[in-house]
């Protein structure tokens, strides 16, 4: 209300609103908003006054003659006008906005109609946060707030202080609700079964982005069809504006065969939806924008992609006689290398020294690493050398034993030490450094020549090269040949070592990397920036470069190169985006370059994504997959909404318990509690242990043949590798469909019963213990850390393709880890050949083995099936 308050120096100030008026010494000033402000009320031991700050930089005004009544109203008139001009612009844009947000939460509920993040996040876009704007204001402002603001400027505040995302959550179930009564004859017709209230939720749920985290045999595909149908149908888009994306043509076959029955049994109009795979989407898509369709390189396409890489391989190593050495240097000496930098399992036991440690190509067990890249050095170059060799004098004492040096090359009586050192002189325990100087010590005594290597300079070579040059002047001939013969350990193949190459290659190309990135990278990695991953670096980027050459000269490109070529064209031109609604299948395996070119076909509103897929089961990770993508997926495409898809339609719930139980171990997974459609119970999973690996065809013929009581049923024996083939039956008993394929290739497919043919130990077991090179980790997204991650993926895919039961052949002394995992669950039997339940010692040393029975000099004992990596023993 308007207020004029006098003081007896004949001045006057008028309160009206959002402004001050004073009248004094015959001038009239407006102080308007803030600037009201300027005012206050100063109190003197003579009485109160009224101060006016300058705002020119004079003198302030002081006024004289002011009741003391009159100054407590002025000032609350103050703090009035002044907390209004703060709050003011942004209370009418929160009023105007409110009442926006409010229609479409009322409009959308009634007409039934998801509301979109995107849509709400429009209405909220640049409106203050309650506590940074309370923030602006001082303690008495914020005090007398109730006093100050009207009733709808306090409603607009209380609207700034909710949660909206909360109301519009809240808004979106009451729609699902409706939208699950309302159209219960279409969830119950649209697929051949009625959709479970799981998928009718994710179908009703139309949000910009939503991830459906879809359990094994939960009806992804079921989901992504009555999806279509459902937008179709409702009028949320039309048929040629949806895009269906598989990552395999048979996928995308099917996708687009059912959608087409669905939608047509349904009366709904399928022309113009498209399924697809992303390759034969992204070439499309470069033809539309270019006007040419760009041609996929044949040997890419025909996948002989290693086969490329090892002939480019071939034609440098005729060409160029340094690359030929480097690659030659690679695979025969630090292919093999762990990446800790100190070593890594053992990998061999002599009997005869009882040393355990590493395998040389001569045949030899050696104690260490470093050892045994000497020792094979060595035996390539043609050297004669004695490992472990006696001294020939006598020099033993109260502190030392007898000595043996490392390596004795008797051509030339010389002696060899190598010493565990790291390049800042750290040695692996205390008193080395003592043991080292008494070494030199008894040479220079008794006369003896002695040449020295050191670990870090053999890591990087030039140890190497500074043993040639002491060999050489001792009189011993080197002869470097990487064909020699091996009679001892195998090296690391032409083969292998080109598939590497094409897996470092598939990760750089995907995540777009280029030579200055990934040294960027090494650069924050100093655990690997070693000179065996420069050494590797050196010969992938000559491949690399060579193979850009290749598709040059064919006029081609690869997969990666065309995927992000598709995408880039859609960043620059987002006229190429004319899809509403895009939908992926199996998202776990995505790639980046994939995850690039579907983010760039979201544009900044009306585009719903949905990504259906299931983290357990992604096992494709060298093969480009980043399963970040789909664990991060709002970090990567923005706000989303997670729906899981919990109930299985094809394993029994102790199948879903045992597989569940297994894969959860890894704390990294996606929480999911999977259900059988079917109810509780089911058949255990069996282990079945044979004897000697010999014995397994025979365990799963006599298997197959008390499978063959049910006529018609289907049988998949999933081999981790495809020699596991050799162990299945070439015929298969009467009643039975039995088919061999990888586990791998199992993706997708189910059968009533399930054979693991060979879930042992070993290089080749059940998890594979072949390791991943270190050098992957430089262009691959970081893995969770967790042991086997992807192997134990792998085996849950296996577990869950069968319909009624699981069976699991293993060796005794040579189970796998994962068999003494399930031999911990309820849901898991174990028996013999002869139909006996089986007891099964885990070892206590290292958890991964189990204690066999051995032979040794003082009598049988137990020792652990992982040696020489586990020492561990027991007493019979």
């Amino acid at each position: 209300m308007p207020r004029t308050w006098t003081g007896t120096g004949g001045w006057s100030l008028a309160y009206a609103r959002d402004r001050l008026t004073l009248e004094a010494d015959g001038t009239v000033e407006e102080l308007v908003g803030t600037d009201a402000a300027r005012v206050r009320v100063a109190r003197r031991w003579l009485g109160h006054r009224l101060v006016v700050a300058s705002a020119d930089g004079t003198p302030d005004l002081r006024l004289a003659g002011l009741d003391p009544r009159d100054g407590r109203e002025i000032r609350a008139a103050v703090t009035r006008i002044v907390t209004r001009a703060k709050l003011r612009d942004a209370l009418a844009l929160a009023a105007h906005r409110e009442q926006v947000f409010r229609r479409l939460l009322e409009t959308r509920v009634r007409k039934q109609r998801w509301i979109a993040h995107d849509d709400a996040a429009a209405i909220l876009a640049g409106l203050p946060r309650h506590g940074d704007l309370l923030a602006t204001l001082s303690s008495d402002e914020r005090a007398g707030l109730p006093r100050h603001l009207s009733a709808a400027e306090q409603r607009a505040l209380a609207f700034l202080a909710q949660d909206h995302l909360a109301r519009v959550g809240a808004a979106n179930e009451e729609i699902l609700r409706r939208e699950l009564i309302a159209g219960r004859d279409f969830f119950a017709g649209v697929e051949r079964t009625p959709l479970t209230v799981e998928q009718a939720r994710a179908v009703v749920s139309y949000d910009n982005r939503v991830r459906v985290i879809a359990a094994a045999g939960s009806g992804k595909t079921s989901v992504m069809v009555a999806r279509a149908a459902y937008a179709i149908r409702r009028g949320l888009t039309t048929p040629d504006r949806i895009l269906m994306l598989a990552f395999n043509a048979d996928a995308a076959r099917e996708l687009q065969e059912r959608v087409d029955a669905r939608l047509g049994a349904l009366g709904l109009r399928a022309d113009g939806l498209r399924a697809a795979t992303f390759h034969s989407f992204g070439l499309s898509l470069i033809a539309e924008a270019t006007g040419r369709r760009p041609r996929i390189a044949p040997w890419v396409e025909d996948g002989k992609d290693v086969e490329k890489v090892q002939a480019i391989v071939d034609r440098l190593r005729d060409t160029d006689l340094d690359f030929r050495f480097r690659w030659d240097l690679f695979r025969l000496l630090y292919g093999k290398v762990s990446g800790s930098g100190k070593g890594g399992d053992h990998d061999s036991y002599d009997p005869d020294t009882r040393v355990s440690g590493f395998a040389t190509y001569r045949g030899e067990t050696v104690r260490s690493e470093g050892e045994r890249l000497v020792a094979d050095w060595l035996f390539l170059n043609g050297v004669d050398y004695r490992y472990a060799h006696p001294y020939p004098y006598n020099v033993a004492d109260r502190v030392h034993g007898r000595y043996t040096a490392d390596f004795y090359y008797p051509a030339a009586d010389l002696w060899h030490e190598h010493w565990a050192l790291d390049a800042d002189g750290t040695a692996p325990f205390r008193g080395y450094a003592e043991a080292m100087a008494w070494k030199r010590r008894v040479h220079a005594t008794h006369g003896t020549a002695l040449v020295e290597t050191a670990w870090h300079a053999i890591q990087d070579h030039s140890g190497f090269e500074a043993l040639a040059r002491d060999l050489e002047s001792h009189g011993i001939t080197l002869d470097w040949n990487p064909d020699r013969p091996l009679p001892g350990a195998e090296p690391l193949e032409h083969e292998r070592l080109a598939r590497l190459v094409r897996t470092f290659m598939s990760h750089v190309k995907a995540g777009a990397l280029s030579r200055a990135a990934l040294q960027e990278r090494l650069a924050t990695m100093p655990a690997l920036d070693t000179p065996r991953t420069r050494l590797f670096l050196y010969l992938y980027w000559r491949i690399h470069e060579r193979w850009q050459d290749e598709l040059g000269a064919a006029d081609a490109v690869d997969f990666d190169d065309m995927l992000l070529r598709a995408a880039a064209l859609v960043e620059r031109d987002p006229g190429l985006v004319r899809w509403d609604l895009v939908m992926v299948d199996e998202f776990q395996d995505t790639s980046r370059a994939r995850a690039r070119l579907t983010k760039a076909l979201l544009r900044d509103r009306g585009t719903h994504l949905l990504a259906v897929g299931d983290d357990w089961q992604a096992i494709n990770r060298f093969a480009g997959a980043d399963l970040s993508v789909m664990t991060g997926f709002s970090a990567y495409f923005g706000p989303a909404l997670t729906r899981r898809l919990q109930s299985t339609f094809r394993t029994t719930q102790n199948v879903a318990d045992v597989a569940s139980r297994f894969v959860s171990r890894n704390p990294a997974q996606l929480t999911k509690t999977v259900r059988a459609a079917r109810g509780p119970g089911g058949a255990p999973v069996t282990v079945v242990r044979v004897e000697r690996p010999d014995a397994l065809p025979a365990a799963i013929e006599a298997h197959l043949q008390r499978l063959s009581g049910g006529p018609g049923a289907t049988v998949d024996v999933l081999g981790r590798y495809g020699f596991d083939r050799k162990l299945v039956p070439a015929t298969a008993p009467p009643g039975l469909d039995v088919r061999f394929r990888t586990v791998h290739r199992s993706k997708g497919l189910e059968a009533d019963h399930v054979i693991l043919p060979n879930v042992t130990t070993g290089r080749y077991g059940f998890p594979s213990t072949i390791p991943d090179d270190p050098v992957l980790a430089l262009p691959m997204s970081a893995d969770d850390g967790y042991r086997h991650a992807e192997e134990r993926r792998l085996f849950y895919v296996a577990l869950t393709r069968a319909r009624h039961t699981v069976t699991v052949f293993t060796v005794a002394g040579r189970e796998s880890p994962f068999v003494l995992e399930l031999l911990e669950d309820p849901g898991v039997e174990v028996r013999g050949t002869d139909g006996g339940t089986e007891e099964i010692r885990v070892c206590e040393g290292c958890g991964e083995g189990t204690l066999v029975r051995r032979s040794g000099r003082h009598g049988e004992f137990y020792g652990c099936s992982t040696f020489p990596r586990c020492r561990e023993t027991a007493r019979v």
